[in-house]
């Protein structure tokens, strides 16, 4: 494996950092730099900063360089991007999934995911893969396998879990975007963290195959967090739509969520939950409550959308907790079952992290009864949650909330804890952000807001199939306070 890029790339490489993936595209299409140029520089900006964030954990330079002649005309033709190590199998690279044992095995993917060869038809070029927790259990992203990803804005904080380590990178300026996934908030949590644009799609909108149907009884998502809301939208072009086998899918757009940024929303009716948790789960900080109100002002005074104080009642009922409590042990407990046949031989507790082994020992005694039970109750809370968006039944256009109910986690708060207490320190980052993979529907965190050097992001939700409506909002709050031109204090 060669690192670094060769010295013959152009000293104007040098600003690339700043690009996004549609600006560093279009300078392919304009014959201005060749794939291989933007490549080599992407290396170079990961030699320059990654030693101190820990967010690349494999790199593929010689394969990425090979492919960028053959890089399809896309509209992504040339860009370089990161994937995750953890959601997808990428052919002849580590698949380890922030594990010890697979490290040690050192296990590869033999296929590229439907997500990842989407990218590569896009004509991006995968340079390399990024850290994330064990099994992607966790808001933060500290695995025994590959230790902390660091935050770029503050190296003592995480960048969020459990698409960290494409966090990280992304807002360190290495690439314009990455591959990120979300059963709890792990895209939205990370974008928060790091002050970016982080936007989960609804159930069924990308493709879990061909090796999954659904994950964690549907409630993992997959995309990108990116520093644009334009990156995001022709991402999402990119990846989306049903493919064989997929047990369903979501309807599909009337026309490219690319389109949808710069369209004007109309005048929407916008819901607030900003000084309280879901079921007063956990504390608020006022940073963040602050965050949710300036976001609220800007909405109104800025875009003309109209905000007032109102949720969705379910979101304070507990049946919600138990239920997914349920679904994730379960899904734990199956997650190793699986593992074990890639390795040959069942997982023991030397093999995983004391949290992943204490969720699958909690998953082995939950009955198929159980499980079903959680899974309905889980699908009936969320058609109670629908009624609140309904446009028959007086419904809202949005509803507005902090990402996250506290600023970017300190290394170690969460992580540092026994098994119990790391769930219980999870709580206030993931408050905000699980319902709305329970409920299956589009969900963005916005980076708005900074409080003493850290980003502070916001969450607005939209019905199930409307990030049509999330991008047109979106790019509204991006012209109205942008937030490009800030850059962490470790960049590329």
């Amino acid at each position: 494996m060669t690192t670094g890029a060769d010295s013959t790339v152009p000293a104007m490489t040098d600003d690339l950092a700043a690009l996004d993936a549609t600006a560093q595209a279009a300078l392919v299409r304009d014959g201005v730099l060749s794939p291989r140029e933007l490549v080599d520089a992407a290396l170079a900006r990961i030699d320059a900063v990654n030693p101190q964030l820990n967010a690349v954990i494999h790199r593929r330079d010689e394969r990425a360089r090979a492919e960028t002649d053959t890089a399809p005309d896309g509209p992504f033709r040339g860009v370089p991007v990161l994937v995750k190590d953890l959601d997808g199998s990428l052919a002849g690279e580590p698949l380890h999934l922030g594990n010890r044992l697979l490290r040690d095995r050192r296990h590869t993917g033999d296929h590229d995911s439907y997500l990842f060869a989407a990218l590569r038809t896009a004509g991006c070029v995968i340079v390399g893969k990024t850290n994330t927790p064990e099994l992607g259990l966790v808001p933060t992203t500290e695995s025994d396998a590959y230790g902390p990803a660091r935050n770029p804005w503050d190296l003592d904080r995480s960048p969020g879990g459990s698409s960290g380590g494409s966090a990280a990178a992304v807002a360190s300026g290495m690439v314009p975007f990455a591959h990120a996934g979300d059963g709890g908030g792990s895209i939205r949590i990370p974008a928060s963290a790091c002050g970016l644009f982080g936007l989960k799609p609804t159930r069924g909108r990308v493709s879990l195959g061909p090796d999954l149907g659904e994950a964690w009884a549907g409630l993992v998502a997959r995309h990108v967090v990116s520093r644009s809301v334009r990156d995001s939208a022709a991402a999402l072009d990119a990846i989306a739509g049903p493919r064989p086998g997929d047990p369903y899918a979501a309807a599909p757009p009337a026309r490219p969520f690319l389109d949808e940024v710069g369209a004007d929303p109309g005048r929407l009716r916008i819901g607030g939950l900003t000084a309280s948790s879901p079921a007063a789960l956990a504390d608020v900080d006022p940073v963040c409550t602050d965050a949710a109100n300036d976001a609220a002002m800007l909405l109104t005074e800025r875009c003309g959308h109209t905000v007032e104080a109102a949720y969705p009642d379910p979101l304070d009922d507990l049946e919600l907790v138990v239920h997914f409590t349920t679904v994730l042990a379960a899904s734990t407990a199956f997650d190793l079952r699986r593992l074990g046949a890639l390795v040959g031989r069942a997982f023991g507790p030397d093999d995983v992290e004391p949290l992943t082994w204490a969720q699958a020992e909690a998953g082995r005694s939950v009955t198929a009864d159980a499980y079903l039970e959680a899974v309905e109750g889980l699908r009936g809370w969320s058609r109670r949650m629908a009624r609140w968006w309904d446009p028959d039944d007086g419904g809202f256009d949005l509803l507005l909330t902090p990402t996250m109910a506290r600023p970017p986690a300190p290394l170690g708060e969460i992580r540092g804890a026994d098994s119990e207490g790391a769930l219980i320190a999870a709580v206030p980052y993931v408050a905000f952000t699980a319902p709305f993979n329970v409920t299956g529907q589009p969900a963005m965190s916005v980076p708005l807001h900074w409080h003493d050097g850290l980003p502070i992001g916001v969450q607005l939700v939209a019905a199930t199939g409307r990030e049509d409506l999330l991008f047109r909002v979106a790019a509204q709050l991006e012209a109205a306070r942008p937030w490009s031109d800030r850059h962490p204090p470790v960049f590329a």
